[in-house]
């Protein structure tokens, strides 16, 4: 594919500009030969024709200025006047000389033979010594003859410039068709080039912007590839060494965010047990106030516990390919079991949760399941008002298992909600509690779901927020 293709981008243009515009130069080319042709022809004809017209009109001038003088000549009886008819007869030939040159037909050049053999003989007649007018008179009569093919001629002339006009207009038709059929046959030619190099030329910017369309989605595993010219070819290669990079820094990230939560896992659980000890009162009795401070303890625990594990279960999906281990799941069970575990953050809000969960069996992953009902009830009560109610359905329903959540919180504005389930994106409105969010619980949902071949997505309301999970029934596993 390489050898279709110039060293630099612009060079690429100035071929493709070149190719398509050739056909049109080629026959701009010939259209103008062929009119200049047409001209010269035009200007040929016109010019013989005129030149025959104007000859043939003044051999009949001549021959009437040739009879008047014989005339005289006969009448007079006086043979001087030959000298006159000599200087008139002069110019006759000479121009008859200058017709003969013309290209004129075979008729018209029997005509002039015939009026140059009558006035030879005409003039022999005159010429002779001691001719008599009554002698003469029946020679000089001859001139009628004469005139009337003088007069043929004059008309063949006047035809020929005719013919000459009609020839012209012919030629011009043709001409005109030529042109016509040039420029249609040219149309496909030109748009099969145009269309071949838009595509040429086209194809490398459609991969530069198809990477770095890849590249901006975070769609770092899929290599760059640039075919085209030279210059092109080098930042496809740039844009490549940058997704390496790229990629390198997102496994660095991933690595350090396991690594953390790791090492938080531990000190984490012995805070969390030592608060769970303190409000089962193992070390004691407690007072209201210490029993306060226990379960404060221990909210913020699981809280800890809870972002941690987020943490865990992003870098384990975006280290490697999401599994789904399918059995059959009780969704009122996942559901009662979360419910349980935010049954702490829900009392210390003040809020009601409006469980209505379908008694079914679906395939899924049950602790994946649990993890997005869980995400998606813990985002409703963090941005919940004091005293608020938080529904949670589960039902099915066009061969699919649908979870809603809904809150009376400040709602999800429209232009945050294409970006809400993207990793560590946190909206304008802050979340009430004494942690704040990572912002990859709803990216975590997101890839869970996906991973079962489902959807979710954010549903119009008239207050607060409003997400819906379908998880189909049938369904086959996705790579993430």
């Amino acid at each position: 594919m390489r050898r279709l293709y110039p060293r630099s981008f612009p060079r690429l243009l100035a071929v493709g500009f070149a190719l398509v515009a050739l056909p049109l130069v080629f026959a701009l080319v010939n259209n103008a030969i062929s009119v200049d042709r047409l001209a010269n022809r035009s200007q040929n004809a016109v010019y013989q024709a005129v030149q025959a017209t104007q000859s043939s009109r003044r051999l009949a001038q001549l021959l009437n200025s040739l009879e008047r003088t014989a005339r005289q000549i006969v009448i007079l009886d006086d043979h001087s006047l030959l000298d006159a008819y000599a200087a008139n007869r002069r110019r006759f030939e000479q121009t008859v000389a200058e017709f003969s040159r013309l290209p004129i037909d075979a008729e018209q050049k029997s005509a002039l033979d015939g009026i140059v053999r009558g006035e030879a003989e005409i003039y022999s007649a005159l010429s002779q010594a001691g001719a008599k007018g009554a002698q003469l008179k029946g020679v000089i009569e001859r001139f009628g003859a004469l005139d009337e093919q003088a007069q043929s001629i004059v008309v063949h002339s006047n035809a020929q410039i005719d013919r000459e006009v009609e020839a012209m207009r012919a030629t011009a038709d043709q001409a005109q068709r030529i042109t016509f059929w040039q420029l249609l046959a040219l149309i496909p030619v030109v748009v099969f080039l145009a269309i071949g190099f838009s595509v040429l030329i086209t194809r490398p910017i459609r991969q530069v912007d198809a990477a770095i369309r890849r590249l901006g989605a975070g769609q770092l595993h899929f290599p760059v590839t640039v075919s085209g010219p030279q210059d092109l070819e080098q930042l496809g290669e740039r844009l490549e060494w940058m997704r390496r990079e790229l990629l390198d820094l997102e496994e660095q990230k991933n690595r350090f965010l396991r690594q953390v939560s790791h090492e938080l896992k531990t000190p984490l659980t012995a805070l969390r047990e030592g608060a769970d000890l303190l409000s089962e009162e193992a070390a004691g009795k407690l007072t209201v106030e210490q029993r306060e401070i226990a379960e404060i303890l221990r909210h913020n625990s699981v809280e800890l516990q809870k972002l941690i594990e987020d943490l865990l279960s992003f870098g384990a999906s975006q280290s490697r390919k999401v599994t789904v281990d399918r059995s059959p799941v009780d969704v009122r069970e996942v559901i009662g079991r979360v419910a349980e575990d935010q049954r702490l953050a829900i009392r210390a809000r003040g809020l009601t949760l409006d469980v209505a969960a379908a008694d079914v069996l679906v395939p899924a992953d049950p602790e994946k399941l649990r993890v997005v009902v869980d995400n998606l009830l813990s985002n409703a009560v963090k941005f919940s008002p004091p005293g608020g109610v938080v529904r949670l359905s589960a039902r099915l329903g066009g061969g699919a298992l649908e979870i809603n959540v809904i809150d009376r919180g400040p709602g999800i504005p429209p232009e945050e909600r294409s970006r809400i389930f993207d990793p560590f994106y946190q909206g304008q409105h802050a979340g009430a509690g004494p942690v704040r969010g990572t912002g990859i619980g709803l990216s975590v949902v997101k890839e869970y779901v996906f991973a079962h071949g489902g959807s979710v997505e954010v549903v119009d309301t008239d207050a607060g927020a409003h997400l819906r999970v379908k998880l189909p029934l049938n369904w086959r596993e996705k790579a993430i």
